[in-house]
């Protein structure tokens, strides 16, 4: 999940990339939701086994309420820091 900022506007996705789709949504890459609401910091992600798996686990997670989803982040990352910074990237101010 990408949040745009503490406790800001989040974004479900999926990828076979973690780190270049961090990228392309901090560069702007692609106009829509992110680029619009600057949602750029990498707030929680998870590791499926198969891409079908990856999917489906989106697809429920975009339908829980955002307190859901909030409870989610805030397990592991209750400051809502850009985990991103453990996968290589710099952190987002």
């Amino acid at each position: 999940m990408l949040a745009s900022g503490f406790n800001g506007t989040l974004y479900v996705g999926v990828t076979s990339n973690l780190v270049g789709r961090v990228l392309q949504h901090r560069n702007g890459a692609f106009d829509g939701f992110t680029k619009r609401y600057a949602i750029k910091h990498l707030v929680w992600y998870d590791v499926a086994d198969t891409m079908d798996a990856a999917i489906a686990f989106e697809k429920r997670l975009k339908k829980w309420p955002r307190d859901f989803k909030k409870n989610l982040i805030e397990r592991d990352n209750p400051h809502w820091q850009d985990v991103a910074v453990g996968l290589g990237l710099t952190a987002m101010p």
